[in-house]
Parts: C-alpha cells; structure tokens; sequence
C-alpha cells in the first residue's frame, strides 16, 4: 500500500500500521493479442505468399547451438565451439563474483580481453558487456556497442540478443525485428511437436518489497521438501507420484535439471502402474529422440495409445506424423488435418496453430491466408510460441496481417527469449537459494543485459536488498560505492518498468520523490508513478492522489486527489481502509486548512521512514502482525470513544439561554 499518506490525532499511526500490513502483489501482466478486421488484410498476390521452403515448420529440429556460458557453468554440457583459454577465463571471473574478490575479477577480464582482441566472439560478448553494465569498466555505450557488433558478426547470439535489446529500447525496430527473427528461429529448434514449454521458468525473488520465499521454496529441485515427497511416494508405487516426477525431469521444472533418461524411467513405471497420461509423452521422447535413438514408429504407437485414451494433444502428434510420413505408411493429409481438426476443437492450442500452417501453405486444402491468421491468433494468445513466431512473421512481412514491425518485433522478442540461453537463469536462481549472491548478481545483470525482464528486477532487487554483500563490482576494479550500486539499480529497474513491470516503476517514483541514491525530484516522481497507474497499479494511484493533494511534482488539486484515491480502491478492494482514511484526510484539508491538524499532517511523511522500519522489523513475526492488527484496531475504538466524550464534555458546558419575562 501507499507510503505517504496524512490523517489526525492517533490515525497517522493506524494509517502507518496498515500501510505495512497491506501490500499489493505485484507482477508482470502478460500481453492480449488483439486483432480487430482491420488489420486483416484479405486481398493478397500469390507473389506475397511464402514458399514452402520459407515456412517448413514441420521439419524436424536441428540440433542446439552452443552456448559458451552454458558450457562453462555445467561441464556435463561439452561445446567444442569454445575455446578452452576463454572458458577457463570465463570460469575464473564467475568464481571471482562468487568470491568477492575484485583483484581477481579484474585479472579475469584483462585476460577476456585479450582473447576479444584476438578476434573470439564470445570474448568480445563478455567485453561488451562489461562496458555496458560499468562493471570493472568505466561505463561507455560505443564500446558497447562495438564490441558486441563483432561479436555478432562472429556469430555469437548472446550479442545478437544484446544488440536486439538495444535497438528494441530505442524503438528501431527495422533493425530489432532482423535480429530476433533470426533468435526466435534458433529459440524454436527444440520445439518439435508445439508442445514444448519455456526452458526458462521465471522465478521472480521478489514479490513487492518482500521475497518470494514460496516461489523460491518450490526451485530447490531434489533439496525440496516436496520433491522429495514425491520421490517417496514415487518409490512406492504411487503412479500419479511417478508420472509428476517423470515431468519435473523432462522438463527441468522447480530447480531440476533435465534428465530425459530419468524421465523415461518414470513414465515407463506410470504406465505399468495404469496411468495413461505419459503415454503421450513417451511417444513426444521418442520423436524426439529425447536421451534415446529417434524411432517414428514408436512414437506412432504410444501418440496412437494416448490418443485413445482421449488424451486429444497426441492427436497433434500423430497430425505431424502424417504430414511428413514418419512412422506411418505413407503421407496422409486428410488424415493430418483430421487430427488437427480433433485437437483444435478440444482447445488444445497446438491443433489450431497445425491447422494454421496446413491453410497457410495449402496442404491438403484450399490456401487461405485469413483463416491461417485466425488460427494463429488463438493459439498465441494461449501462449504457443510457434504460433506467437508465425503471427510475428505474418506481422514483418505484412502477409494477411498488415505490416506492424513494432508488434512483429515483441512477439519474435517472446520467442527467442525461450531460447537456451534463457538457461543462464537456473544457475543464477541455484546460486542465490545456496546464498552466493555475487554469482546470481553476475548472472542476472548478464541476462538483463540481454533483455529479460525477470532478470533485471531480480538483479536490481539483489542490489538494493543485499548491498554490499550483493557482490557487486564498481567500474573502478573495487566494490561499488553506494552511490554506483544505487544508480546501478534504479537502471535496471527502469528496464524493468519499460517492460511492464509495474513494481520497478514504484520504486523508481520512490528514489525520486524520497531522493534515494538520486537527487529527489518530484516530477520525474510523478512520472513514474503515472507509469505503474497507466498499468492500473492501485499503489500509485494512491500516490498520485497524495501528490495532488499536496501539490508535490503535481497541481494542487483537490478533485483530482480524491479521483485518484476512488482509482486505487476501484483496483484493489483491499485499500478500502487505508482509502477511506486518505478521504478524510481531504475533508480536513478542505474544512480546517489553516488548523494545527493540518500543519502536523503535512509533517508526517518525514517521521514515516523511521515508523515504517520499526513496523516492518515487527512484521516479521506473523503473530506479531495479528498483535498490530489488533493494535490498529484499539487505537481506533480509542480514538472515537475520546472524540465522543470530547463532544458530550462541550455539550455540557455550553450554557442554556436566559429566558425573560416582558
């Protein structure tokens, strides 16, 4: 809830007290994609349409690019692609953020760039970075630049990202589009069937001003309490047990890291057990090739088991299966789209997003561009990321859809951001649940950089939340000084807020209006408050209001404080207390302006820092929070009953009129 606000007598302190046990959830929302007839575009040359070749979906994945990072923070993972003298050195600067040792990370460095001098792309990728970020480098955006064009030219797409980052910010989007077209074509190499999920489940470690503890409890892989539930009950031949851990594994969900061999064991023992639900799933490894030798006809056979146990996702499956002729006699695709067709009209997103390719190309129907769109549509809006690339191409290339690179360029950005350098963020989440900040810091600015969201709000949060002890290197070779580290976070915060993120834009109107770790300013306050309103955040409304009423970075308005004050609990029902109080605060203002009240209440927000860290030390108990909630509610009774009695005890006094006789 808000954290200035104004009220009489004993109410200021109810107010504070609530204020702290009120907090708004806060998160990201996630976009609708909404097209009106307009953009339709329904007369089209055949010249505009693509060629078979450009839109061969249905082939199967090639394999993964490398990835430097990834080989050097899991060596199971082997990539002949990196230089052993550049990953030695990549090792070392982690280890040099895990340790706290800037000597070290500075020694690190200098030998990264010498490596970047010599012409190796991923070394030019970690230089440019450095620049970037101002960590062991003097901040320099043409650096920054310059080394990651090299290294992108040279092929390496964690600069490509980077670049396509920096061109999205500044809404140059002929350039972005280019770049993430061609991430989100590598992101979907792995996604064979359109049923693969991120690789890259978004753990935010923070919610609001406070930790995500049960997020960050449910990541701690084969150390969590419920995995290991699981893996008791699995062991015992509890068949639902067997099938859940079988998809932890294959999917590298709560912290675990993929075993597809793992998986295959526990599916294979859900089965024997009766539970028919990884049948598709084995018959998805087997397509694959998943930790096992590619066989199409054992995929047919366990996609066909699953299907007739209603399970209407394998029908995309066998549709697939048809379309190229794999594991079955020949191609069939009457067959295909009759697959299709069941599982689209079981709203499984795949069958709509299958049918969309089929019009698209006109495979075994009519080519019909519209209704490919609208198949498209409703797969992307359930989130299937080959859908969400298929619209995006449609939207770059203005083929049935008119031509919109700016919207092109986010749905590619969603996609490529599913890509396995999205990886980086397990390892960031394992280091800070085993309390190596540095390292998780390092990781995430890395991935920040790169344009995720998630990661920027988790690295400015490790920054303003664990200070010093965050690890966090200064652009002089030492540690940041308090003034880096604060500026190092309110910008990433803002990338945080660009990118919807209503809380980052909170805290960046709080740095402002409170002058933390920046000089204070009110407008630029205002700004960003008016930032997380226009994502109908009920906190800054709520400031907004108190900024109105104050006429602080705003007019002196009145009317438009209460306006603002009805927004927030029109959002959020549970502001309805600390609302009401706010409201009669502005009854005061407008009835007693020249009153002591007044003067006392316009005091308050400097004494509230200090009450609000004594509420918030108390806060951590939760027995102490009901001790306070019913402290909050004695010092209203209090307050009224002292009220009441103040107006019997003027009653009283007040003396009748004399009344005379003529």
């Amino acid at each position: 809830m808000p954290r200035r606000s104004t009220f009489p007598h004993l109410l200021p302190l109810l107010l504070l007290l609530l204020l702290s046990l009120l907090r708004f959830a806060l998160a990201v929302r996630p976009f609708v994609l909404v097209i009106s007839n307009e953009d339709l575009i329904k007369d089209y040359s055949s010249d505009s349409l693509p060629s078979e070749s450009e839109w061969d979906d249905f082939s199967p994945p090639s394999a993964s690019f490398a990835d430097p990072w990834l080989s050097v923070l899991d060596p199971s993972s082997s990539d002949l692609s990196t230089s052993d003298e550049f990953s030695s050195s990549l090792s070392d600067l982690i280890a040099a953020f895990s340790s706290g040792d800037p000597a070290a990370a500075s020694a690190a460095a200098a030998q990264i760039a010498a490596e970047a001098s010599a012409g190796a792309p991923a070394a030019q990728s970690v230089i440019g970075f450095l620049y970037g970020a101002g960590v062991l480098r003097t901040p320099d955006k043409a650096r920054h630049f310059m080394y990651h064009s090299f290294a992108a030219d040279g092929g390496d797409l964690h600069s490509k990202m980077a670049l396509a980052y920096s061109y999205f910010r500044q809404e140059m989007y002929e350039k972005a589009v280019v770049l993430y077209a061609e991430l989100a074509e590598a992101a979907l190499t792995g996604f064979l069937m359109s049923k693969e999920p991120p690789m890259m489940e978004a753990v935010r470690l923070h919610s609001g001003t406070e930790e995500n503890r049960e997020a960050l409890r449910k990541s701690r892989g084969e150390d969590d309490e419920d995995f290991q539930i699981t893996e008791y009950q699995a062991q015992r031949g509890n068949a639902a047990a067997m099938y859940k851990l079988g998809l932890l594994y294959y999917y590298g969900l709560r912290g675990l890291r993929r075993d597809h061999a793992k998986a295959r064991y526990w599916f294979f023992k859900a089965v024997e057990k009766g539970d028919t639900r990884a049948m598709e799933l084995l018959g998805e490894i087997y397509a694959r090739g998943a930790g096992v030798e590619r066989n199409y006809t054992k995929a047919f056979e366990w996609l066909s088991l699953a299907a007739k146990q209603q399970y209407y996702s394998a029908y995309n499956g066998l549709g697939y299966l048809y379309v190229k002729g794999y594991g079955v006699e020949e191609k069939n695709l009457s067959k295909a789209k009759e697959y299709f067709q069941i599982a689209a009209e079981h709203k499984e997103p795949g069958g709509h997003y299958n049918l969309g390719v089929l019009y698209l190309k006109g495979l075994g129907v009519k080519r019909d561009v519209v209704t490919a769109c609208n198949l498209f549509l409703v797969a992307a809006n359930a989130g299937q990321p080959k859908a969400l690339y298929q619209v995006a191409k449609l939207f770059q290339k203005g083929i049935g859809l008119k031509k919109n690179l700016q919207m092109a360029t986010l749905l590619f950005k969603t996609v490529a951001e599913r890509g396995p350098w999205s990886s980086l963020s397990r390892w960031a989440l394992e280091a800070y649940l085993k309390g190596d900040t540095g390292k998780a810091l390092f990781l995430y600015s890395r991935m920040a950089e790169l344009g995720y969201e998630v990661a920027q709000s988790n690295a400015a949060w490790i920054l303003d939340r664990y200070g010093e002890q965050s690890m966090c290197m200064g652009e002089a070779g030492g540690f940041c000084s308090d003034t880096e580290r604060h500026l190092r976070a309110h910008s990433l915060w803002w990338q945080a807020s660009e990118q919807g993120n209503e809380h980052a834009a909170l805290l960046i109107g709080d740095a402002y209006y409170y002058g933390r770790g920046i000089e204070r300013d009110y407008e630029r306050a205002a700004e960003a408050y008016l930032h997380a309103q226009s994502q109908s955040n009920a906190q800054a409304m709520f400031n907004l209001g108190y900024m109105h009423e104050h006429g602080q970075g705003l007019p002196l308005d009145l009317h438009l404080a209460k306006r603002y004050y009805d927004q927030a609990l029109d959002v959020d029902p549970a502001a309805k207390l600390p609302v009401a109080l706010a409201l009669f605060s502005l009854w005061v203002r407008k009835n007693y302006a020249e009153s002591f009240l007044v003067s006392f209440i316009d005091a308050l927000p400097d004494t509230y820092p200090r009450i609000q860290e004594w509420v918030e030390g108390i806060l951590m108990d939760e027995g102490n929070a009901t001790i306070l909630t019913l402290l909050a509610c004695l010092i209203t009774v209090l307050y009224l009953r002292e009220r009441q009695r103040r107006q019997a005890g003027a009653a009283a006094n007040v003396q009748p009129p004399e009344v005379g006789l003529n």
